[in-house]
């Protein structure tokens, strides 16, 4: 018998429909003889219409009072689908983050997990139960509801496989695993059987949607081996690891793409010890989440830095930016929008020569210019104008060979 952890985005459990048809596979799970601890998100977009009203009705909207409107949505969900278990014949018992054991800071909005003291879950384990937790919430402690924000579902399921012991950890949603690239954008992107924490973490840092990327830290953290699949196929996805499952790891595994980014350009900036501290500890004050940065070499004392941000995040970073430039010196700040982030990901890439430069070489043929460059040991990503995009991720797909399969080292 198994113990698994199976978590449920918002849409996949949509409406009735998706609710009933998560309730069939989690007893069609349990009657395998596997023990099942549900996580599940609230149903459809019902977090962004709890938001959209609370905009409507208020201008202050404090922090405390915005967790307890927004973890509403997934203590309903969780109701709905212990009810849909039921008809089926399996005992399902609803729990609230607090409930199932989960000890947050005591930051609004955006929790951080503490300690997970599952003993309620075990009790209803148990007692033959299904376990049915609502995702993203906790209690801090300051006994105040808390929401751990967006992606925070599946970090519960993952905090909750490893405090539980679980065989697995499985995450529910609308694609079929993970891609070699955005289907989208590239038609014959390809679902990979297997991937590295390391190599995921990558690409979900660098533009790929799901899993959230706080979940992945967790689960590589913890060792808490991950299989992300399809909650409307159920056919296997793709299983995350600590290490490569192959006697070889990939060159290069994926290509991914990140279109929410703006550039920042501070000109004029004197070349002396602190200066680029006080700007960017400026921006840290601010919350604004800074990516890449490039510097430029330092002509007669002064110099320019660049770096992006999200673009919802532009037009605070350029006042910030504007205000540190009268304090500390530097002439101008310019922003650019229409940028976008592309990045190639391989744990291979580590021991092989030569992946930037075919980067690079790909790029330069498509007549696609790179603006800002960041590399790790398992990344090399470009920033270049949105409106290439897209041509850029395909060509640096078909460049790599990813459609056929992943190119090992040798």
């Amino acid at each position: 018998m198994a113990l698994l952890v199976q978590k449920f985005g918002g849409t996949s459990v949509g409406d009735p429909d998706r609710m009933r048809a998560v309730a069939d596979h989690v007893a069609r799970t349990v009657r395998r003889g596997n023990q099942v601890v549900v996580v599940i998100s609230a149903m459809g977009k019902e977090t962004d219409e709890l938001i959209r009203i609370a905009k409507e009705v208020s201008d202050t909207r404090p922090g405390r009072e915005m967790d307890m409107l927004v973890t509403a949505g997934e203590r309903k969900a969780t109701a709905l689908l212990c009810m849909a278990i039921a008809d089926l014949g399996v005992e399902a018992e609803s729990f609230t983050g607090s409930q199932a054991g989960f000890l947050t800071d005591s930051t609004h909005t955006n929790a951080k997990i503490i300690a997970v003291e599952p003993d309620r879950i075990r009790a209803s384990l148990a007692a033959g139960r299904v376990a049915v937790v609502g995702g993203a919430q906790g209690r801090s402690v300051d006994n105040n509801v808390t929401f751990l924000g967006r992606g925070g579902s599946d970090t519960t399921a993952v905090a909750l496989a490893h405090a539980l012991g679980a065989d697995s950890c499985e995450l529910y949603t609308d694609v079929p695993g993970v891609f070699t690239s955005d289907p989208r954008l590239v038609s014959d992107a390809r679902k990979m059987e297997h991937i590295t924490f390391d190599e995921l973490l990558e690409m979900t840092a660098n533009g790929c949607p799901k899993p959230a990327m706080r979940s992945v830290e967790y689960a590589r953290t913890h060792g808490v081996e991950l299989h992300v699949r399809s909650a409307f196929t159920w056919e296997p996805g793709t299983v995350v690891t600590k290490e490569s499952t192959t006697m070889e790891q990939a060159i290069v595994s994926a290509v991914v793409h990140d279109a929410d980014e703006a550039k920042v350009t501070i000109g004029g900036v004197a070349d002396r010890p602190g200066v680029a501290a006080h700007v960017f500890r400026a921006l840290a004050d601010a919350d604004i989440n800074v990516d890449l940065i490039v510097q430029n070499t330092s002509e007669q004392g002064v110099t320019d830095i660049s770096f992006t941000v999200p673009h919802g995040e532009l037009t605070t970073a350029v006042s910030i930016c504007e205000v540190a430039g009268a304090e500390v010196g530097f002439t101008r700040v310019t922003a650019e929008p229409a940028i976008a982030r592309v990045s190639v990901v391989g744990a291979g890439m580590k021991s092989h020569p030569g992946v930037a430069a075919t980067v690079f070489e790909t790029l330069a043929a498509n007549d696609i210019n790179i603006e800002m460059i960041a590399t790790s040991a398992i990344r090399v990503s470009c920033v270049v104008a949105e409106a290439d995009i897209e041509r850029a991720v395909v060509a640096l797909h078909d460049a790599f060979g990813l459609a056929s399969g992943p190119v090992y080292v040798d």
